[in-house]
């Protein structure tokens, strides 16, 4: 059984729901980035996405389109990322998507990215700018070596398209709560508790609602109908506005711990 799907069902057994949590791969550095995922996985999350750099993050909001830039700036590549998941992976055993836009992985090589991406022990990846019609380009190499590419379902989708998406779909759906860039709306909890009961009808993947989330109360309401929550932009505020402090590792754990309380 895969990292992720194994993951989904060791939380069903013990009825709780998982906390995903995006890092900015480089933001301040890399090696901070490793030493935030160990910390990040004592502390209760579940599954981590590495967002590797890009200049023109198009659906990022500001906070993460800045974490990108002082990345980017640091020197971080697609090579650095796979490097420092595999230095993860020698003792840490969470599941990690890459998330991320087609233009690194195209310039890096699509074939060689899944080849280098499953050595290192990627489990997923979620291309934002790589829509289901698209997507082949990409999936046709992830598929062949074990990734999930996990898909993204928006307010907009229409039911056709949903039908196409969750047939194909791999690892976890995510459901972005908000239309628009990340960090910048608080969704509404009844508009998404409605839209992921449409999506459970027809599949059996696991539902983790991401975009606008940051506080443990709305973790806590949308844990009630999804199968986690993502958290992104408040912890990458977060790092940004700590990032000259000795306790950096630990404010950023007791945030997460919190979030955390409310999906067991």
């Amino acid at each position: 059984m895969k990292r992720i799907e194994n993951k989904f069902v060791e939380l069903r057994t013990r009825n709780e729901k998982a906390l995903i949590v995006y890092l900015t791969a480089g933001d301040p550095s890399l090696d901070i980035t490793k030493q935030l995922i160990f910390a990040l996985e004592k502390a209760g999350v579940d599954i981590l996405e590495i967002g590797v750099p890009f200049s023109d993050p198009t659906a990022d909001g500001p906070v993460i389109q800045a974490a990108a830039q002082r990345s980017l700036k640091a020197g971080t590549t697609l090579e650095g990322v796979l490097k420092m998941v595999a230095e993860v992976r020698k003792v840490s055993d969470i599941p990690i998507v890459l998330f991320g836009y087609f233009n690194p992985i195209f310039a890096y090589g699509v074939k060689k990215f899944a080849q280098a991406a499953r050595n290192a022990g990627v489990d997923g990846v979620l291309v934002v700018d790589l829509p289901y019609e698209e997507a082949k380009e990409l999936r046709d190499y992830t598929d062949a070596v074990g990734i999930d590419f996990i898909s993204l379902i928006a307010p907009t989708t229409d039911k056709e398209r949903l039908k196409k998406i969750v047939s194909k779909a791999s690892g976890f759906l995510y459901y972005i709560s908000i239309t628009g860039i990340t960090g910048t709306t608080a969704p509404k909890i009844s508009n998404i508790k409605v839209e992921v009961e449409k999506i459970r009808k027809i599949t059996k993947q696991p539902i983790a609602v991401g975009f606008g989330i940051s506080k443990p109360e709305q973790a806590r309401e949308i844990g009630h109908f999804a199968d986690g929550v993502v958290i992104g932009s408040a912890v990458v505020r977060m790092i940004d506005e700590n990032k000259n402090k000795k306790n950096l590792i630990r404010i950023v754990s007791d945030y997460v711990t919190d979030i955390k309380k409310e999906l067991r």
